[in-house]
């Protein structure tokens, strides 16, 4: 391009890059880079002038050259495929009328706050230092797939639409399925209309989606499988229509979904199946307007109040070491009520060993109880007759001063009963002296014996309780035999 073939605006940025120098066309810094339609030739420059300079342009001695632009009406295809850049590129509150083409492109650094701009075509872009789209408005996709960033992503507040173009439709509006950046992604305040898709990225850092939202309602708002960062994944008052799709991520740090709205009211909201995570926290979160798929994950902690559950939760297989916040465990008990798959045995398990863990050994044995009883609804009808007599008398087990409190009753209406009607002697003058309460305990504890049971036989309905008094001792007896064994097999 020959020199002469400039208009004044190009000019001026021509003869600034060669030391880098910012040039600001902008009439004031409120200016919305929206309204860049309208700017007219004295704020216009052609995509092609730009990338003569990126391409061409020699770097003079001592200087660091680069485009460093706010605030232009950019006309034309900025084209720089499969180019290697090696001069910052800093294009801030500028008008794309095309979406600019960096498929397979070496960047030193990309620097498009402000801007607003038809899309983007990026795929396995490598980035050098950074990327930034900071308070961009978007209105077709953004595509870095494989991209490479050596430094950090940055999308705080930007504005993502999808595309109206024939070949755009159905698209996710931004895509960044197995890209890698070294550092982080920052894209606190981020609205995107569509699905956010990052399955199979790797992050050096952390992804911060604080404050951020995604719309994409009864589809996949963020499709997150797969993914791997090197800390944490934040969503502080994240609020997301549609599904959160984050099977098979590794994060080792935290999940951090506090004051988060996470709606997808006719599938799935959450899905974080066969994850590894470190603390997964859903705290002061509002309850979950969908169901929600933890199943095969693997979590050291997980922070969840009992409200957040929605009605149909899926668990099979979730492992977590501590729970939080602590409470009684009938608080927590409802939960497993709402798995999908019915009655899990793993799920009362897991949650009794999470109590065991802090040392709330009162808390497993409710858990415990409570499986049971679960369990006593799948049985027969013989087999939940047993059950429910073993709870009755003895909690299974778990509360054997039910069967001392039986005892005691029954004890007490046979001393009465047979001390004021004592029965009749089988052999007169061989019995002993009778004595109303070891002849009750006779009955009742069938290895105790006091000489009272074989020596005196009542008779009409003292015979009947006698009768009463066999049969629920050899019960009581039983069901306490086989709810100790019980808990010495837990133990």
């Amino acid at each position: 391009m020959e020199i002469n073939e400039l208009t004044p605006a190009e000019r001026r940025v021509w003869d600034a890059f060669p030391r880098g120098e910012g040039v600001d066309f902008r009439e004031g810094p409120e200016e919305d880079a929206c309204d860049g339609r309208d700017w007219g030739p004295g704020r216009t420059v052609r995509a092609e002038v730009i990338a003569a300079l990126l391409l061409s342009n020699p770097a003079p001695s001592g200087q660091v050259p680069g485009i460093n632009v706010r605030g232009i009406r950019i006309t034309g295809k900025l084209d720089l495929k499969y180019a290697v850049i090696e001069h910052p590129i800093r294009l801030r509150a500028c008008w794309f009328e095309r979406k600019p083409q960096l498929y397979g492109a070496r960047l030193r650094a990309l620097v498009l706050t402000d801007s607003a701009l038809p899309g983007l075509t990026a795929s396995t872009l490598t980035v050098d230092i950074t990327l930034r789209l900071n308070c961009c408005r978007v209105t077709g996709p953004i595509r870095l797939t494989g991209a490479r960033i050596a430094g950090g992503l940055f999308l705080q507040g930007a504005v993502i639409r999808p595309g109206t173009l024939s070949d755009e439709q159905g698209e996710p509006p931004l895509q960044l399925n197995h890209a890698e950046i070294g550092t982080d992604i920052i894209a606190d305040e981020l609205t995107v209309h569509g699905q956010l898709r990052i399955n199979g990225a790797t992050i050096g850092g952390l992804i911060s989606l604080d404050r951020a939202k995604l719309v994409n309602p009864g589809g996949v708002a963020l499709h997150a499988e797969t993914v791997s960062v090197g800390t944490d994944l934040r969503g502080h008052r994240l609020e997301v229509e549609g599904m959160v799709n984050l099977t098979g991520a590794r994060i080792p740090g935290q999940l951090l979904l506090t004051r988060a709205r996470l709606a997808n009211p006719d599938g799935v909201a959450l899905r974080a199946s066969s994850c590894a995570i470190g603390e997964f926290w859903l705290r002061l979160c509002p309850p979950i307007d969908g169901i929600v798929n933890l199943r095969r994950s693997q979590l050291d902690m997980l922070y969840a109040e009992p409200g957040v559950w929605p009605p149909v939760i899926r668990t099979e297989g979730l492992t977590y070491r501590v729970l939080h916040p602590h409470l009684p465990a009938e608080q927590r008990l409802p939960a497993l009520e709402r798995e999908e798959s019915g009655y899990l045995p793993y799920a009362y398990e897991q949650l009794g060993a999470a109590y065991r863990t802090v040392g709330d050994e009162a808390g497993a044995r409710t858990v415990q109880l409570a499986k049971l009883r679960r369990h006593r609804r799948t049985l027969p009808r013989p087999a939940r007759a047993w059950g429910l007599l073993q709870d009755v008398t003895v909690g299974y087990g778990f509360r054997p001063l039910r069967a001392a409190g039986w005892l005691a009753a029954l004890l007490m209406t046979g001393s009465i009963a047979y001390g004021l009607h004592p029965p009749r002697e089988l052999k007169a003058g061989e019995a002993p002296e009778f004595n109303p309460v070891f002849y009750t305990i006779d009955l009742m504890l069938p290895i105790v014996g006091f000489g009272q049971e074989g020596a005196f036989a009542p008779n009409g309905w003292y015979q009947w309780l006698s009768y009463v008094l066999i049969v629920t001792g050899w019960v009581l007896a039983t069901t306490t035999a086989a709810g100790v064994s019980r808990s010495l097999q837990r133990q």
